[in-house]
């Protein structure tokens, strides 16, 4: 009995191979190709075409040659989505015996998808899976009471593996993002469904997400709810395609954080990390990393957020960062302040190079504390800073002022001491691509004096400002011999030229002259004193 219980079994067993293997060789899978078509193309409201069909037994399913789905016709001619293989997952037990097809999952394996988006700001999936207008609606509603309800289908999965998405801007420029995967379960357009999403971004960096959408707006794809986690590292600056890679910008920022969008507007909070950043043309890479924590509301309709929580870190140093952006065109444009008070400037020197500010060569700050009220506003890869900034108390070690102003300190006896105190120093600055312009300097050292005037920082760090130096009295004679000038009262003028490494102090000897022959009885002490101070060495 067990015997030809066993030989039945394997008959059984025998029979079913047989059965399949029959399948597999005589089963012509191309007859689904019409349904396939019709279906998945009034599941995505566009024309769908696919080529050769066979039937895939490893896989459980249909193997498909070179898959096409159309843009929308209002954007491109070409192709939204192209694959060269896909696998159609199917209940193989239906086809068998009833020749039914049951999709259950799709796999496009190095497909690419091409999106685009108008200067109006819609993108050409927005109407993915929208109801049939036109004609189409008209045979549609043939067979259908309500063609603008949402298709009940669900798909247990869809994986795509190794593709490309192109995302290109109104002005041609491509954003590219290659080995895209993506993993959607129970894939539905009337309820929520998860997904994954992971990819490499340009210049090595990678991005993923984890969450969830729907359910699907067939109306608006660009509206489908979703919550999802982000986890980004290494996105180079200037190869995002977000900015011009001639402003200056450049660095790698990571971050991590969520993003969830109910649709109409979205919130995203989180960290982001920006290493060896430059903010500015000719600058060179911060060399501390700037971290911001973040919350943020969008509005994608009106194409406009607000920035609700912006802590800007660099070490111990906290700024505040708050205001608003919009996306509208290819760039994104901002409108923000950012105050910092009491902040520690040694945990800033470090970052100053990325605003095109570098100490003399050997300098550093030893103390000292920074206040600023900026403004920053213009397209990302054009920023325009501007405001008043503040330094109290501070120690620029390794830098003797007194001894690089050269002959105008030893016409006035000024000491030297290996280092310059500074008690105070204010500015209004403008920080732009085309390089820094300061304003209404003013910096009190106690062993020198003050210091007032007005210049510029080029993009690569040369100089050129006009000064004015009143001297401390303790300095004593040399006070008097620049009386000899008419001076103290206007102060000695001088200008700083060279660059922010390597400052050179010039005497401003015409200026000098100017203002010591407004008082003709001055005259030729003023010639004496010039014939003096050009025989002083620096």
């Amino acid at each position: 009995m067990k015997k030809n219980l066993r030989i039945a079994g394997i008959a059984l067993v025998g029979l079913i191979v047989i059965a399949v293997l029959g399948v597999w060789l005589f089963f012509d899978a191309n007859q689904f190709r019409p349904k396939v078509e019709a279906a998945l193309g009034d599941a995505l409201g566009r024309k769908v075409s696919v080529g050769n069909f066979r039937v895939a037994l490893l896989s459980g399913g249909i193997a498909v040659q070179d898959l096409s789905i159309a843009d929308d016709p209002a954007f491109s001619a070409e192709p939204f989505v192209t694959a060269k293989s896909v696998t159609i997952g199917v209940d193989l037990v239906p086809l068998i015996v009833s020749r039914s097809l049951h999709i259950e999952s799709f796999r496009l394996d190095d497909p690419q998808v091409a999106l685009r988006r108008s200067s109006a700001g819609v993108w050409n999936f927005a109407k993915l899976g929208a109801p049939p207008s036109g004609a189409a609606a008209a045979n549609a509603n043939a067979s259908s009471s309500d063609a603008s309800a949402p298709m009940n289908v669900v798909i247990r999965k869809v994986t795509i593996a190794g593709g490309r998405i192109s995302i290109w801007q109104p002005s041609g420029k491509e954003r590219r993002y290659d080995d895209v995967s993506v993993e959607v379960t129970d894939l539905s357009y009337a309820s929520q469904f998860p997904f994954k999403v992971s990819a490499k971004t340009p210049s090595g960096g990678t991005v993923s997400l984890t969450g969830t959408a729907g359910p699907f707006n067939t109306k608006d794809a660009t509206e489908t709810p979703f919550q999802a986690t982000v986890d980004a590292k290494r996105l180079d600056v200037a190869s995002s395609g977000f900015v011009d890679p001639a402003s200056g910008l450049a660095g790698a920022i990571d971050f991590t954080g969520t993003v969830s969008f109910d649709g109409r507007a979205m919130t995203a909070s989180g960290k982001a990390i920006g290493s060896k950043l430059q903010l500015v043309p000719g600058s060179t890479a911060s060399r501390v990393p700037i971290e911001l924590d973040y919350a943020a509301e969008y509005n994608p309709s009106k194409k406009t957020g607000v920035v609700k929580q912006g802590d800007v870190h660099v070490g111990k140093a906290v700024a505040r960062l708050t205001g608003e952006f919009g996306t509208a065109g290819d760039a994104i444009a901002l409108r923000m302040k950012l105050l910092g008070q009491k902040m520690p400037v040694t945990e800033l020197e470090a970052a100053l190079p990325a605003l095109g500010i570098t100490l003399p060569s050997g300098a550093s700050l030893r103390q000292g504390t920074l206040d600023l009220d900026l403004g920053i506003n213009g397209p990302l890869d054009r920023l325009v800073i501007t405001g008043p900034v503040t330094m109290a108390n501070a120690t620029l070690a390794g830098f003797d002022l007194g001894a690089k102003m050269g002959a105008v300190a030893s016409m006035a006896g000024l000491p030297r001491n290996g280092e310059t105190q500074i008690q105070l120093l204010k500015s209004t600055l403008r920080v732009a691509p085309a390089g820094i312009q300061v304003d209404g300097l003013n910096m009190v050292a106690p062993s020198i004096g003050t210091l007032a005037g007005a210049g510029t920082i080029a993009p690569k760090g040369a100089m050129d400002f006009k000064m004015n130096a009143k001297l401390t009295s303790a300095v004593g004679a040399g006070v008097a011999r620049i009386a000899s000038l008419g001076q103290p009262a206007n102060g000695i003028p001088f200008h700083i030229q060279g660059t922010t490494s390597n400052p050179v102090f010039v005497p401003d000897v015409g200026s000098a002259v100017t203002n010591a022959l407004k008082s003709p009885e001055t005259a030729k002490k003023a010639a004496d004193a010039l014939r003096g101070f050009f025989k002083k060495k620096g």
